[in-house]
């Protein structure tokens, strides 16, 4: 099929001849190609300002980011794309992973930009996240079927994300019968997430790597694992050893979850649960007069985008201080963010900042960043957003 063209503007092609995938609406040649002339979805040939070809990318002129590139010629991006992409995804998790559980694709990362699928063993839970993909969700569920013969594939396509992509939410079966619990296997640890009725795709893998420092750091200690969801790292600090261990969460659902991984694993009888705000709770816990030796502190994004960043920073500064001083004197505390606009030395510097302020001493004694089922474009910083830092807290 023939595909309509889309021109850049005078020197905007540099990004993309260094290997980003994403067209800003300002880059665009608006004269020569207008915005309003296209689909939302469509797939465009996009040319520089010379007419040199960059490759086929698909176009949406609804949003800021108008393009996203998929390959570097002009053919249409069809099925066979779909599927060697797909394949080189599936290739590089075999190699990485022992147990079919991990997120097969990373939209920019495994260059299928808008595309995120989490596998649990034959499950997959899908999320089309731009109105690209969105378009060629009949041909993504026929490569992912062809691929991976799943049982069943369930796409949460309820991120907030596509509403700036002027797309319904929903949450939908595609293929099969999708099971309200899957089960899935991390760090040697047994798990149920909820698909449907979870956060996300039910599960967060970006902490793998960060969660397996509880091995070395909890046996005989009592942790406190804040946003704990569904126990992923609380459930971990219990079965590596951990004598009491707390999860707490606002959501109710969630902590069931959470005894039902306690129970999957033998460690019912060291886990306790609180519902509740986060920091309501860990200001319940500080009049109560509870310690712990080591803190988990995961929470969602506090900064969504790029203007909240001044109050997510006091958010994550705040959370951070009160974490603290629930630490038995030398405890761990391990500091999570997931908002791509904290860079890691800001993470590190409010660590610090809030040890100074109630007089600790913080050690850092690791960095941690998303896993390699994760992995970072090199050209494209935005994928690398996960942050972790474990850190000793003492008394000065």
């Amino acid at each position: 099929m023939s595909l309509q063209r889309l021109r850049l503007a005078k020197n905007e092609d540099k990004r993309l001849r260094s290997g980003h995938l994403w067209i800003y609406s300002n880059e665009v040649d608006t004269t020569a190609t207008p915005l309003r002339n296209f689909s939302a979805g469509e797939q465009v040939v996009v040319e520089n300002q010379q007419g040199k070809v960059m490759g086929v990318a698909y176009v949406n002129p609804q949003s800021l980011i108008c393009a996203r590139m998929m390959t570097n010629d002009e053919r249409p991006v069809d099925l066979n794309t779909l599927k060697k992409r797909i394949k080189s995804a599936l290739a590089l998790r075999e190699q990485l992973f022992d147990q079919p559980c991990y997120r097969l694709i990373y939209g920019e990362s495994d260059l299928l930009p808008g595309l995120v699928v989490d596998r649990f063993g034959d499950h997959l839970c899908v999320q089309l996240n731009t109105a690209g993909m969105d378009a060629m969700r009949d041909v993504v569920i026929e490569a992912l079927v062809r691929m991976l013969q799943p049982t069943s594939i369930l796409l949460r396509n309820d991120a907030s994300v596509r509403k700036l992509e002027g797309l319904p939410l929903e949450v939908v079966t595609a293929y099969g019968e999708v099971p309200e619990e899957v089960e899935l296997i991390e760090n040697g640890v047994r798990f149920l997430a909820p698909l449907a009725a979870g956060q996300k795709t039910g599960w967060f893998y970006d902490q793998r790597p960060n969660r397996e420092w509880l091995r070395n750091i909890v046996p005989g200690k009592r942790v406190l694992d804040v946003f704990s969801y569904v126990g992923s790292f609380g459930v971990q600090a219990a079965v590596f050893g951990a004598d009491d261990v707390w999860c707490a969460d606002i959501s109710e659902s969630a902590l069931d979850m959470v005894h039902k991984n306690a129970e999957l694993n033998g460690v019912a009888d060291k886990l306790s649960t609180v519902q509740g705000d986060a920091f309501t709770t860990l200001k319940s816990l500080k009049e109560a007069d509870e310690r712990f030796d080591v803190i988990i502190v995961d929470p969602p994004a506090f900064i969504k985008r790029k203007k909240d960043q001044k109050e997510g920073i006091l958010a994550y500064r705040r959370i951070n201080e009160m974490a603290m001083r629930l630490l038995n004197d030398g405890g761990f505390l391990i500091s999570g963010s997931c908002s791509m606009h904290m860079p890691r030395e800001e993470l590190l510097d409010l660590v610090r900042a809030s040890a100074r302020h109630i007089d600790r001493h913080a050690q850092i004694l690791a960095e941690g960043m998303q896993g390699m089922d994760h992995p970072v474009h090199s050209a494209i910083p935005e994928t690398r957003y996960l942050k972790a830092v474990l850190s000793r807290i003492s008394r000065v």
